[in-house]
């Protein structure tokens, strides 16, 4: 066991059940995980995977996790709800818990309907393991810090619209896409961090959470030239999903053929 896997406790339950066998490198570090490369073991059978690993309850911060939340603890029952409600420990416990098997349940349910994200490949109570985006050198870069051919910008802005239509239709909104987590692999781009995606027909916030998502994957493709009218799209979008529009989703070319 390497040393930075000794320093990591969280993973050795991963490293004893054979899913990896080493820590290799860290590869960001945000406001609710930190995530690592790790050489992948017999039981991924996978050369690379990546360790999502969420950050513990005293460290992490819930600033705005309310916007998120809402109506998420609407089926809990009462004493659960009470706890999240008034932000005790057990509350913060039951939020952090439902927080990482959220993330991993989005993934799984957007890759296995095809969308453009990490597939999923086991968890535990605080790591999330999913496909690695990169290469031994290094992993993959965020869109932000690309820069794209101009012909490809429009074929790559066209999908992720097609993409959050997926998972419009799929149940999911995001709530904080921008270029920051979106990787762009191969010709292919990548989105992670679901932790926040919500529910659209319980969070009442989901509209502005479409648009806003929306709004930042056109500000980002503005400076190829690629030019769109981002409330126009989410209108149309919520609109065709409010009223069972959704679902022609065939005349976007696919992406390239996934590694794993």
């Amino acid at each position: 066991m390497t040393s930075t896997a000794l320093e990591l406790p969280e993973l050795e339950l991963l490293i004893d059940e054979g899913w990896i066998t080493e820590v290799l490198l860290r590869l960001q570090s945000g406001k609710e995980a930190t995530a690592y490369c790790c050489s992948g073991g017999p039981t991924s059978g996978l050369p690379l995977v990546a360790a999502k690993l969420y950050r513990p309850i005293e460290t992490r911060g819930f600033k705005n996790d309310a916007v998120y939340q809402a109506g998420r603890f609407d089926g809990a029952d009462r004493r659960t709800r009470l706890a999240f409600q008034q932000k005790s420990r057990a509350g913060r416990e039951v939020q952090f818990s439902t927080w990482v098997e959220h993330e991993y349940r989005t993934l799984a349910r957007l890759h296995a309907a095809g969308a453009d994200v990490p597939q999923p490949v086991t968890k535990t109570t605080d790591v999330i393991l999913m496909e690695y985006l990169g290469d031994e050198d290094g992993p993959a870069p965020a869109l932000q810090d690309v820069r794209l051919e101009p012909d490809e910008a429009p074929a790559l802005f066209r999908r992720l619209l097609w993409n959050i239509e997926l998972w419009l239709k799929e149940g999911r909104v995001h709530g904080d896409l921008s270029a920051y987590n979106i990787l762009y692999w191969e010709g292919r781009a990548v989105v992670i961090d679901f932790p926040q995606a919500i529910d659209p027909q319980i969070n009442p916030n989901a509209p502005q959470l479409l648009a806003r998502d929306i709004a930042n994957v056109c500000a980002y493709f503005r400076k190829y030239g690629v030019r769109a009218d981002p409330r126009r799209i989410a209108d149309d979008l919520w609109l065709r999903y409010r009223f069972g529009g959704l679902g022609a989703l065939g005349d976007v070319a696919p992406p390239p053929t996934r590694r794993i």
